[in-house]
């Protein structure tokens, strides 16, 4: 196959054509029996289901294996150490709200030495609808003429030239 490049001297010898195509055979109707080899595949399946079944023995096993290290046949489970987590979760966020419930709705001392108390939160609704709420006294707003305007930036000139800080910039 040397003489076939262009850049070598000598006899130039033609590529082989390929053979003629022959025409298909006919086939019976159904599935390729070549493209899939049944073996394998049943061999997989039958090793995974091997294999699914020994999981669940080893883990039945380790199971078995902790329940005996942890003895629960006394009906009484240990006690886990410091701090524990809550073992009526649902009661006590009843008794959370019903003591709020009770704050709310009732009266009593926030701090008795100054006589400072705590009134319904109904009742504090209503108030707060009849009187208003507290207002600023009107000589101690300050109009708008006399408030003071600074007068230089804290950069200096560079924001005051024209066209503003980044107008030197573009240049």
């Amino acid at each position: 196959m040397a003489g076939n490049r262009p850049d070598q001297e000598g006899p130039q010898v033609p590529p082989e054509a390929p053979p003629p195509a022959e025409p298909p055979a006919e086939r019976p109707a159904g599935h390729e029996s070549r493209d899939v080899n049944e073996w394998a595949v049943g061999r997989f399946a039958i090793g995974l289901v091997l294999l699914c079944i020994l999981s669940m023995v080893v883990l039945l096993g380790f199971f078995k294996y902790l329940e005996s290290r942890i003895p629960l046949a006394t009906g009484v489970r240990p006690v886990p150490p410091q701090p524990r987590l809550q073992t009526t979760p649902r009661l006590d966020l009843q008794a959370m709200r019903d003591a709020e419930e009770k704050i709310l709705t009732s009266y009593g001392w926030v701090d008795q030495s100054k006589g400072v108390v705590r009134i319904p939160i109904a009742q504090a609704i209503d108030l707060l609808a009849q009187r208003g709420l507290p207002a600023r006294p009107q000589n101690g707003v300050q109009s708008a003429s006399k408030a003071s305007v600074p007068t230089e930036s804290g950069l200096g000139e560079i924001v005051q030239q024209a066209g503003g800080p980044l107008a030197g910039a573009a240049k």
